[in-house]
């Protein structure tokens, strides 16, 4: 997302969910009414067919739709109406009321899980004496009192504790399709209508404690999976509450006022008081301090701050005030990108995910056919209706696919929320599955390997007038190696119509004169000179800075790795990855780095193409690669490898190639994410097997009737459950590490 993004009017309002760059738009929708995955295909295949867009994808976790294409903006009524249509409300996406419509959810699901709980426990006293007086002879008319007594407790609890699904499958039929409420309303209506009867006509058995039963066990696996999901809702929802709504701006004339933070442009002034958090992303004109950086570099230590470094919304000020000139504000700022990484994990669905959503989809026919073939077979076969009709409804109860459905989506919620909570953001929902099946790691060097900031080791050799230049120059250039000598520039001015050339460096002109920085092949050709001012030492870093004409001057570095990257390099091999180091640095330079790691295989001065080719090799002799970068020559390569990384300061396009983001400034939450990411593949798994082989089982004995509707309800609620409690032993991964 850039400065340059604009809000686009739809109708007669300007929503904060319609954004347009360029020829692209997107819109933000908050979808409410979706109840089970399924919900999902209906929903993207519906929108999807609308002219004019592009991709359509439902966040199971947040209700989120997000509507993204090219050229004209589609009309934000007929894409509501649209909805309206499938049978969901649409409204637009607003960040501080989007937990609203589910944490009403959540009470209202409470509440009725409560009122069926209740009604079950007394119903179930009443049938507990029915069945013990129907063996010891129990008079008629004492039977039917206790079957309207049941009557006059499940009536009204089933008419209240049943709207979730009434509501959804009315919705789901007014828009003529099927979702999984359908066929378990069904069934309860069924099931009430058919005890009516029979207490009607002073019958043996009634099954109204099945009907309320069902609920209740419905209500529960639904219950623990809304919770679930709002959970990781909650994680993004609270980042961003971080974001101050307004700050403190100087004026031309030194005049300070408060003001919002959308109304802040690149280039204004903020003053940040002590114990005041931070509103934009900039860099400190005046004043030292100590921040609370937690949030960005995932240390708990305050970091000190001065004039010329970088600070970003979210942070704490702990020490003296500080003005800083504003890079980014709102929507554009880190902790807004990395709200908008937490909202999109789980959006791209993976192989289980995608097998699960078909078996949903294909749910609501089949039952229905298989169980209208029971009902007519039995009767068929001379079975009176009133069995006959207990069997389809036995049918129809327990082959829900609710636990199929569950079966990777909770797994996925409760992941990801581990996750977040370690600083590790996921960027694509089959990250976690790709992940669990790497067994080759790639790293970058500078800056991935290595700590953030470099020491120049000769800045006595360079003469100011070359620092000066070199430092204007490297304001343009996002090189961590340019960003270290930036550094010396202080307040001068930039250096206008530079470019940057991945892998290589940048270049400018100044007063008539090009002038280069970067590696030694771009500034000096394939066999460049060799000057008594600008010796080579292969086992430094290094970065050439040439003005046309003149002798070019070396810039040398010290790089010490990560305090932590030894211990994990260590960890990594005794799990079994193969790990290589490609970088772009001098040879000797990224040796030292791999003796130091233990790290046989590695490539040292290789250009952007050179790393997607070296990739792509790997991945042709069956190697599942995961890329860890940082840099602008690392975009590239990061797409082609099967799983890729890259830290919160690495540039946008890097991170938005990346699979997974990590914040911070160590490389410990790797093997954190692996760890995880095996668990939650192993759990996805098991789940999945469960909710296959249930199903397996439970319809055939069903069809045969084997199983009433009471136990139908038991077992389908129970897979459920099962499944969830399952998915939930994600959050115990912190007791393994």
């Amino acid at each position: 997302m850039t400065a340059s993004t604009q809000k686009i009017q739809i109708a007669e309002t300007l929503p904060p969910s319609g954004k347009q760059t360029g020829d692209n738009y997107r819109l933000d929708l908050a979808v409410d009414g979706i109840t089970c995955p399924a919900c999902m295909t209906t929903i993207e295949h519906g929108i999807g067919n609308m002219p004019g867009i592009a991709e359509v994808t439902l966040n199971y976790t947040t209700h989120r739709l997000i509507i993204e294409g090219r050229g004209a903006v589609p009309n934000l009524e007929a894409v509501i109406g649209k909805l309206d249509h499938l049978g969901y409300k649409g409204r637009p996406y607003e960040l501080s009321t989007a937990g609203l419509a589910q944490a009403r959810a959540e009470k209202h699901l409470l509440r009725a899980m409560a009122v069926a709980g209740f009604a079950s426990a007394n119903i179930m006293m009443m049938s507990v004496a029915v069945w013990s007086g129907n063996s010891s002879g129990m008079e008629i008319t004492t039977r039917d009192l206790f079957h309207w007594v049941s009557a006059m407790i499940a009536l009204p609890a089933v008419a209240y504790a049943g709207q979730p699904f009434f509501l959804s499958a009315y919705a789901a039929l007014k828009g003529r399709h099927l979702n999984m409420d359908v066929p378990i309303s069904l069934a309860v209506i069924l099931a009430v209508i058919m005890s009516l009867v029979q207490t009607l006509s002073h019958q043996r058995d009634t099954y109204f404690d099945s009907a309320v039963m069902l609920l209740f066990f419905l209500l529960i696996g639904r219950y623990l999976d809304l919770r679930a999901r709002n959970k990781t809702r909650d994680l993004g929802q609270n980042l961003m509450a971080l974001q101050k709504p307004t700050v403190t701006r100087i004026g031309d004339d030194h005049s300070t006022q408060e003001c919002p933070v959308s109304l802040i442009e690149p280039g204004d002034t903020i003053l940040v008081p002590m114990g005041v958090r931070i509103g934009v992303d900039g860099i400190i004109t005046q004043g030292t301090s100590e921040l609370d950086t937690s949030l960005i570099t995932g240390e708990s230590a305050p970091s000190a701050k001065t004039i010329g470094d970088k600070v970003y919304a979210g942070t704490l000020n702990l020490g003296a005030p500080l003005q800083i000139r504003a890079d980014a504000a709102g929507n554009n700022t880190l902790l807004a990108e990395i709200s908008a990484l937490m909202d999109k994990a789980m959006q791209k669905r993976g192989k289980y995910v995608r097998l699960a959503d078909k078996a949903a989809s294909l749910y609501a026919p089949v039952v229905h056919i298989v169980a209208l073939v029971a009902l007519v077979g039995w009767l068929l076969l001379g079975l009176g209706w009133q069995p006959s009709l207990l069997i389809a409804i036995a049918v129809l109860i327990i082959t829900c696919p609710c636990a199929l459905g569950l079966a990777v989506p909770v797994v996925q919620v409760v992941a990801t929320g581990a996750l977040f909570r370690r600083g590790i953001l996921v960027n694509a929902g089959d990250a976690l599955e790709r992940i669990a099946l790497v067994d080759t790691i790639v790293f970058d060097k500078t800056g991935t390997l290595t700590e953030p900031d470099p020491a120049i080791l000769n800045l006595q050799d360079i003469a100011p007038a070359d620092l000066r230049d070199a430092a204007r120059l490297a304001r343009s250039s996002h090189h961590i190696l340019a960003r270290t000598i930036a550094h010396h520039a202080k307040n001068a001015a930039l250096i206008e119509n530079t470019r940057e050339i991945a892998g290589s460096g940048v270049m400018g002109c100044l007063d008539g004169q090009k002038i280069k920085l970067g590696s030694r092949q771009f500034c000096l050709g394939e066999t460049g000179p060799q000057t008594p001012t600008s010796p080579t030492n292969e086992n430094r870093s290094e970065l050439w800075f040439r003005r046309e004409g003149e002798h070019p001057v070396c810039f040398h570095f010290h790089q010490d790795l990560k305090e932590d990257a030894i211990d994990v390099a260590n960890a990594l091999r005794a799990l079994g990855f193969k790990l290589e180091i490609l970088s772009g640095d001098q040879t000797g330079a990224v040796a030292k780095a791999a003796d130091a790691l233990g790290i046989d295989t590695f490539r040292a001065q290789v250009k952007p193409k050179d790393k997607i080719t070296h990739i792509e090799n790997l991945r042709a002799a069956g190697a599942h690669v995961m890329m860890i970068g940082d840099g602008l020559n690392d975009a590239a390569a990061l797409q082609a490898a099967n799983v890729s990384i890259a830290p919160a300061s690495a540039l946008d396009i890097t991170q938005g190639a990346a699979d997974i983001v990590i914040v911070g400034n160590r490389l410990r939450p790797l093997l954190e994410l692996i760890t995880i990411a095996r668990k939650a593949r192993k759990l996805i798994v098991q789940n999945f097997y469960f909710a296959t082989l249930y199903n397996i089982v439970a319809i055939p004995l069903a069809v045969l009737g084997f199983v009433t509707p009471l136990l139908a309800a038991l077992f389908m609620s129970g897979s459920s459950v099962v499944v969830t409690l399952n998915a939930l032993r994600a959050q115990l991964i912190r007791k393994e590490l």
